[in-house]
């Protein structure tokens, strides 16, 4: 066991941990879901919740998990029992979430490779033709020829290790996103079209409609509503109760400044998702007016797909570009999410790194040609309880996004915050005597605000709120 522990080996410094946890935390929910709730609620408006949400409720649930992972060296399947035995099944949870959402996430991880490769063979024209997305995603071979390739370049980072694989590629691929997106957000800000009825519409525009609060038609509900949306979004994009927090934490050198490092992952994070609605929003609004969003994949490989195609071969040029830039997001929360699957097997079964990935990366890939297969001779529709119509892709989403991460994270706030007491995370927080400058937020957020938001959160999933 004491040669798996030398084996798991660590960041080697703050800017290592940082770059790898913010690449994990910027993945496909900040490049489609964020700019999707920004316009359905309201905009500006959005964004202020969400970043008062971030500050607080995304804080004390990020700096909980990190601490959980330094605090113990462990897991996230074994770092609960060494806490408190009776807990121990937390740690299961934490084991069993990213084992669910790692195999859909390489399906949609191949989607992007798919559009990629559409684009640098300069075939983005056929990507805009009616049917193309569901064509592709319901073929027999396509979805798992391209789904294998992004499964393959996961599984060698991680088999690598973290300071090698994982440390080494989010050092190259987080500076070259942000170059990216930074580009990509400018030229969404200068774009200008005039429609077919002599409208004409303008980036700067979609820019006010994105960042200016709107309050019109904001009622309590709707205003409880837009909350709710932040928080969820938030939860998804931090990636709070997926056990990568905590198996990254373990990686994290007791030298380094916790407090610090989360506040520069939840603005790492926060800065990625504006600059995506900064591209989105704006883009699809001169194009397509205040009616062209719309949510999930259908935004970004239906509507933009033709947004490119209208700007004709510089939009091609585009669009490898932008896919490119999607592909470094998702192929860096990818691994995080491996990685916290892997890393379990490491502490408990005491596997060699190679074994563990060997083993988690087949079991996974049997479970992503299922998903594959569930678009095709296993399709099937079925209703869930907040009253969306599922598949099942969407159902292993529903299961571990809306169900067991909010009672992973509400049961982890009662461990901490009520039977091992806030000082178990304070502790670790101010390890080398930092001054902590949030603790009294942070005791209020873990025992009271965060379990009530995550109860709430949680009753809204099943449908007792509505949508």
């Amino acid at each position: 066991m004491n040669s798996e522990k030398t084996e798991r080996n660590s960041f080697t410094g703050s800017i290592g941990f940082v770059l790898a946890a913010a690449g994990s935390a910027v993945g496909l929910g900040n490049i489609w879901r964020f700019p999707y709730f920004a316009a359905k609620d309201g905009g500006g408006l959005f964004l202020v919740v969400y970043l008062i949400l971030a500050f607080t409720f995304g804080f004390a649930l990020l700096a909980t998990e990190i601490a959980i992972g330094r605090k113990t060296k462990e897991s996230p399947l074994t770092a609960y029992k060494k806490l408190n035995k009776k807990w121990a099944f937390l740690g299961i949870f934490s084991f069993v979430i990213p084992f669910i959402i790692y195999p859909y996430y390489c399906v949609i991880g191949g989607w992007v490779v798919k559009y990629m490769i559409t684009y640098l063979t300069w075939h983005g024209a056929e990507a805009v033709q009616d049917g193309y997305f569901n064509s592709f995603i319901s073929g027999n071979w396509q979805p798992i020829l391209f789904m294998t390739i992004f499964a393959l370049a996961c599984f060698f980072i991680v088999y690598k290790g973290v300071e090698n694989g994982i440390e080494k590629s989010s050092k190259i691929l987080m500076p070259i996103l942000v170059i990216i997106i930074l580009f990509i957000a400018i030229y969404a800000l200068f774009l200008k079209y005039t429609d077919e009825n002599g409208v004409t519409r303008t980036g700067l525009q979609g820019l006010s409609i994105y960042v200016v609060p709107s309050f019109k038609g904001v009622t309590f509900k709707k205003f409880m509503q837009i909350c709710l949306d932040a928080m969820g979004q938030l939860f998804y994009s931090l990636s709070i109760a997926m056990g990568i927090m905590i198996a990254y934490g373990s990686y994290m050198k007791d030298e380094i400044h916790l407090e610090k490092s989360v506040n520069q992952i939840a603005i790492f994070d926060t800065l990625i998702a504006f600059l995506a609605g900064l591209i989105i929003i704006p883009t699809v609004y001169v194009f397509k007016g205040t009616e062209g969003m719309s949510a999930g994949p259908g935004l970004m490989f239906v509507s933009l797909p033709g947004i490119f195609a209208s700007l004709g071969i510089f939009g091609n040029i585009i669009g490898i570009i932008f896919f490119t830039m999607v592909l470094f997001a998702a192929l860096t929360s990818a691994v995080s999410i491996l990685e916290a699957i892997v890393s379990s097997m490491i502490d408990k079964n005491g596997w060699s790194r190679k074994k563990a990935t060997l083993i988690m990366a087949a079991s996974t890939f049997v479970i992503s040609l299922i998903v594959c297969f569930g678009y095709n001779i296993l399709y099937f529709e079925i209703k869930l309880p907040n009253g969306s119509t599922a598949q099942i892709l969407d159902v292993m989403d529903y299961i571990s996004n809306n169900i067991l991460m909010p009672v992973t994270s509400l049961l982890t706030c009662i461990l901490i915050g009520w039977v091992c007491k806030p000082q178990t995370a304070l502790d670790e927080i101010s390890l080398n005597g930092e001054k902590f400058t949030r603790k009294g937020l942070y005791v209020v957020m873990i025992r009271y605000v965060a379990p009530l938001l995550l109860f709430v959160l949680l009753l809204t999933a099943f449908g007792v709120f509505g949508k």
